[in-house]
């Protein structure tokens, strides 16, 4: 006789529960999300609530986390992909502050349900994080993200870095993908130290770039992993040169006191 089949305990019951309300969550998220945003008479992809909030929040951030730009400072119309080391989550603004266009950010799945912020980032058009460009869904709506002209950032390390100011976490797969399917110059952008209430953080800004040499090319997966360890090398050396050039200015500030 066959044994009848066990019925499943309150903890399972709660959990199958749990698991259909945040299904049905994410399938009203999914309608929620804005993906794509017209361009106007000037050709620019405007978020208007995005232009509003920051007008009212970056004041706020440059008065307790003041900061310095150098490098490359504004961009033009059209697709760029923003690629930034991460500390904080005041990190959003510096993408920000090179346009009035919107830009698209790829974060954490977890922030696309909180609250507030989730609500935010489904009506900016917010992708959820990809895994080494296994997030098929991502990917896709990045690639139509960038093709329809629109600005997308994305920070590779994937958490912010909590461990140095000197050695950038492992950089996932993902920008530099998305840069060379869609043939998208990249704007590296390097936070060279640690935001600190009330102490200045210095921010270079790379010229944008483009990863030409792997166009129209079948890569395999180490072609994107080479392509991604380029863009990290190189904001290395964005940093290392604005090291020597502050040095260089203190070197000769001390020559001018003596």
């Amino acid at each position: 006789m066959a044994q009848d089949e066990q019925k499943p305990s309150k903890a399972q019951k709660k959990q199958l529960k749990q698991q259909k309300r945040r299904e049905k969550k994410l399938k009203k998220w999914e309608k929620q999300k804005r993906l794509l945003f017209p361009a106007d008479k000037k050709g620019r992809h405007m978020m208007r609530s995005m232009n509003f909030i920051c007008f009212f929040l970056h004041p706020v951030h440059r008065i307790f986390y003041p900061y310095k730009r150098y490098g490359y400072k504004k961009v033009g119309l059209g697709a760029y992909i923003f690629v930034s080391n991460h500390y904080s989550n005041f990190d959003i603004f510096f993408p920000k502050l090179t346009t009035r266009e919107g830009i698209h950010f790829i974060a954490k799945q977890s922030i696309l349900e909180a609250p507030v912020l989730g609500y935010l980032g489904r009506k900016w058009g917010t992708l959820g994080a990809m895994r080494d460009g296994s997030d098929v869904r991502s990917l896709m709506d990045a690639i139509k993200i960038l093709k329809n002209g629109e600005k997308l950032a994305v920070y590779p390390e994937g958490t912010r870095n909590k461990q140095s100011e000197e050695e950038f976490l492992p950089f996932h797969a993902g920008a530099a993908m998305l840069a060379i399917k869609t043939k998208t110059p990249v704007v590296p952008i390097v936070i060279c130290n640690r935001p600190r209430l009330f102490h200045k953080t210095h921010v270079v800004y790379g010229e944008p770039v483009e990863l030409s040499e792997y166009y129209d090319r079948k890569l395999t997966a180490e072609d994107y992993q080479e392509a991604e360890d380029k863009l990290k090398n190189m904001m290395y050396e964005i940093r290392a040169q604005h090291r020597e050039m502050l040095a260089s200015k203190k070197a000769k500030r001390k020559r001018n006191k003596k």
